[in-house]
């Protein structure tokens, strides 16, 4: 299990997605995989970068783009499902409303 540096709680700020220092130390055991994940899709929006550029076919842009968006869908999947495991349990356990309160509103903006 591998937990979350400076760098990681930074990206996370940047991106607007509130993560806030509990007394569970937010220990993840997907950490590596989400990196992983996140990195193909880095690589592959880049690809669709290229492809814009060359003057690919937009169909051809737009079927890549879905590829991208459904990555990344599916990297939050794994950050949620790791977080209601992990960071919410603790913080049911410890009445922790705000935690709660702080993933509904993630939620919110996940799924716009």
């Amino acid at each position: 299990m591998a937990s979350h540096t400076h760098d990681d709680h930074a990206l996370l700020h940047e991106q607007g997605i509130p993560h806030t220092h509990g007394p569970h130390g937010h220990v993840h055991e997907n950490t590596k995989a989400v990196v992983n994940r996140l990195s193909r899709a880095i690589g592959h929006l880049e690809s669709v970068k290229k492809m814009v550029e060359d003057g690919r076919d937009c169909s051809e842009v737009l079927v890549q783009l879905s590829a991208v968006r459904s990555a990344l869908n599916n990297v939050g999947k794994v950050i949620l499902q790791d977080h209601l495991r992990h960071c919410i349990v603790d913080a049911v356990m410890e009445n922790d409303e705000q935690s709660i309160d702080d993933l509904c509103q993630a939620i919110d903006k996940f799924v716009k």
